[in-house]
Order: structure tokens, then sequence, then C-alpha cells
């Protein structure tokens, strides 16, 4: 799978562990940035990695900020763009196959990094159910999207 991984000066910590373990397990990764602790500001990075994602320059994407709260609320602000903060394996897994989720937002001041590495396969590891009730409430999404856009 090609995913886009980026993250601000907070998340830059665990970005690394991020990236060694998607190369590991044979992804396909962009780094959309940073490549420091330098104060950064996390919305560019959601941005960065919403439009890879919306593009189809990768499949889905990974933020990393503080909280991952930041991350989340930038991210859902692309259109396409279903970012899911995720801190237990539940939501991970669920997001995805129920939600669609396209992005998975982490907070490192949160969560430890094996946990957020656990939560990375989860996620991953899951497929959208294609259930007819979860289509009909992602089609009421996108309505909300269009209609509230501009």
């Amino acid at each position: 799978m090609r995913i886009a991984v980026g993250a601000d000066h907070a998340g830059f910590p665990l970005k690394g562990q991020v990236l060694e373990l998607l190369e590991k397990e044979g992804h396909s990764v962009v780094d959309l940035g940073t490549h420091s602790t330098r104060s950064v500001d996390y919305p560019d990075y959601a941005q960065a990695v919403g439009e890879s994602v919306v593009k189809g320059e990768t499949q889905v994407g990974i933020l990393l900020c503080g909280s991952g709260v930041g991350a989340s609320i930038a991210a859902n602000k692309v259109a396409g763009i279903r970012a899911a903060l995720c801190h237990d394996v539940f939501s991970a897994r669920q997001s995805r196959e129920d939600d669609d989720a396209n992005v998975l937002c982490l907070g490192p001041r949160v969560i430890g990094p094996a946990l957020a590495l656990e939560l990375i396969r989860a996620f991953l590891g899951a497929r959208f159910s294609k259930a007819e009730r979860h289509l009909r409430r992602l089609e009421k999404v996108a309505e909300l999207e269009k209609r509230l856009k501009g």
C-alpha cells in the first residue's frame, strides 16, 4: 500500500518509528514532513497528507501531532478526507471497516510508541465492509460536505 505520512514538531519524534514499521511491512511511504522538532503548524501537514490521498497519489495517510486532535480537525477540512483520531485498537479498526476512514491521526503525547504502531497495524489491516448501512451513511456525509462547501 502507498501511504502518506505527515507530522508536526510534536509528532516528529514518533515519525521515524512509523516510517520504519511501514517500510518493514512492505508499504511504499511518502514522507511529507516535518523533518525536525522545530515548531511548525499541523494544518500544513494535514493538508499535504489529505491532498495526497484525495489526488490518488497515496491510498491512505497517517498524521501525527501532539494530541492528534488538531491534525484530525484540519485533515477533515480537505474534501474527500475521512480522518479518524484513534487512541485504541477498536476505533482504529472500526474507522476503516464502518466509516471508510482514509487518514489515521495519532497523538504521540497521548499514547506511547508501542500502542501507536499497534493502531497503525489495525488501521491498515482493516477494510471497508461496504455494508449497505455504512454506504448510506457515507453518502450522507458526502452530501453534507457538498452542501456546506463554500
